[in-house]
């Protein structure tokens, strides 16, 4: 991966060239830059635009390290801890059980009972394992709900959704008409999600982000600027680490 220097600091950039972008754009990520570029772009014209932009750049990757070291860190699973979900910090309560598996009930709270057979040093892995399954499965339930409601609503049709990991992108509207929706938006408010199944149903109408495809989002979402600004100032905070998601009560 390419890597941008200014003064001491390093700062990784990829380059995304979209034959949809209308304008070059410059997303700033936790792990470094992403410069989308426009379809006949050489180098040369690549180079000159990081050039005009490396002081904004650095300042924007700037504000992103200040508030990734604002992020609350622990390092156990423990009771009294907690994880975002759904927009809200949850407490953790873990006890020791005589099941199989280990149990996850959710009701204000996360209640985790751990298998007698767990021992101490898988204690930490299996408890995140087991509960990136149960997120995901709630995200995938939030996700088809919002979606069933805007496609029939709308009357735009996609082909099928999709919730997974993706490096890059909230939300994605393949060629094929699949909407793809990260999972980590379960731990944002549900407006946020929802948000982010009407973008990508609009852009089955509306290819690029122009007037119209806001236009459409706004016309189904009023208040979709707000959603959008609440993921633009906390998506740092949506991560898949134990340390980037959990926070102690101490």
């Amino acid at each position: 991966m390419p890597v941008l220097t200014v003064g001491k600091t390093e700062i990784p950039y990829e380059v995304y060239r979209s034959h949809r972008a209308e304008k070059r754009r410059i997303e700033v990520k936790p792990e470094g830059i992403r410069l989308t570029v426009l379809p006949n772009d050489n180098e040369a014209d690549i180079q000159k635009f990081i050039k005009r932009k490396k002081r904004w750049i650095y300042d924007q990757f700037d504000i992103m390290r200040e508030k990734l070291a604002k992020r609350p860190l622990v390092h156990r699973y423990v009771s009294g801890a907690k994880i975002p979900y759904r927009g809200r910090m949850m407490m953790l309560k873990i006890e020791r059980g005589d099941h199989r598996d280990i149990k996850i009930n959710y009701r204000n709270r996360f209640d985790i009972q751990v298998p007698e057979w767990v021992g101490e040093e898988a204690h930490d892995l299996v408890i995140e394992d087991a509960l990136r399954l149960w997120l995901r499965k709630r995200a995938r339930e939030d996700a088809k709900l919002f979606y069933d409601q805007y496609r029939l609503q709308t009357g735009l049709k996609p082909k099928a959704l999709r919730v997974r990991d993706q490096k890059h992108h909230w939300g994605l509207c393949g060629k094929d008409g699949t909407i793809h929706i990260n999972w980590n938006l379960i731990f944002s408010p549900k407006p946020v999600m929802e948000y982010a199944i009407v973008h990508e149903l609009c852009h089955l109408r509306y290819r690029d982000h122009g007037e119209d495809f806001w236009g459409l989002v706004e016309a189904i979402l009023p208040d979709y600027q707000k959603r959008k600004q609440w993921l633009d100032n906390n998506e740092h905070m949506l991560g898949l680490s134990r340390k980037e998601f959990l926070i102690d009560l101490k």
